[in-house]
């Protein structure tokens, strides 16, 4: 299916093409893990996330897209700025929750947005690209659906965080749980143990871009917030946090962080 070639109008609600409507259904384990497990709820983790866009993307009464929304946690918490906030997610199950939050959610693939060119302000992936079966392809649509002078903001596993958070395959059997070292083996290897997800080098996340109209306005890494330690050990949690924090201020140690944050505006 070819896309729309005419520019959108200013009008904030996008024009589609046709999304299925999202009904439930249920998502086996393999699927799952592929996939990747959404955000099931809120925490102090997500809302720093959400700052760190803020302090680089303007987000009031913008029109916004989350590509892969999950259970639209993002999406709803995007309300709070705009009204003009939409989502796309590969799972119906989700998708349906994700209406419950946020109404302008549709059942779609990031490889094949249904929005005309030129459509929204703001384009937010959230550790989406390691999961999907065309990372550059999904790229290449956000960028697409991003006005001129809008922005794709993307945060994406680091491979130079010194664990695999997403679990991996070995014996033929799934093992759940942050693994370490995994992403620095010979990447036949790395990808024999963790097929079902990505991790990416500055580079790597970066050549997803090339050649696209694009410039890049920010990339750094993010370390993680470690809320379920603080939730078990408040004190300690805390200083685990204020630490991690800091060390994305530092040089070379804010290489490493749990995940990219890149900030690129369509030129």
């Amino acid at each position: 299916m070819g896309h729309s070639t005419q520019p959108a109008k200013r009008n904030p609600e996008p024009e589609t093409r046709n999304p299925e409507p999202a009904t439930h259904t249920s998502l086996d384990a393999e699927r799952a893990i592929q996939l990747g497990h959404p955000s099931y709820v809120w925490r102090a983790g997500q809302e720093r996330r959400l700052d760190i866009v803020r302090q680089h993307v303007d987000l009031e009464n913008r029109v916004i897209l989350d590509i892969g929304c999950g259970l639209g946690m993002y999406t709803e918490a995007f309300c709070r700025f705009s009204p003009h906030v939409y989502g796309v997610e590969v799972e119906l199950a989700r998708a349906v929750q994700a209406i419950g939050r946020t109404a302008g959610v549709f059942q779609a693939v990031g490889e094949a947005l249904p929005f005309a060119d030129n459509t929204f302000d703001v384009v937010f992936n959230h550790e989406v690209l390691e999961h999907v079966a065309d990372d550059r392809l999904v790229v290449r649509e956000a960028v697409r659906v991003a006005r001129q002078g809008g922005y794709v903001v993307t945060y994406a596993p680091n491979k130079l965080w010194p664990w695999e958070t997403h679990g991996i395959y070995w014996r033929g059997k799934y093992h759940f749980g942050n693994i370490p070292l995994v992403n620095y083996l010979p990447d036949p290897l790395r990808n024999r143990l963790a097929w079902h997800v990505r991790a990416y080098t500055r580079r790597q996340l970066l050549d997803l871009f090339r050649d696209l109209p694009v410039e890049v306005r920010l990339h750094r890494t993010v370390y993680p917030g470690f809320d379920n330690v603080v939730h078990r050990f408040p004190a300690l949690g805390r200083l685990v946090r204020a630490t991690s924090y800091q060390l994305e201020k530092w040089p070379v140690a804010d290489r490493f962080g749990l995940s990219h944050f890149l900030v690129v505006q369509k030129i």
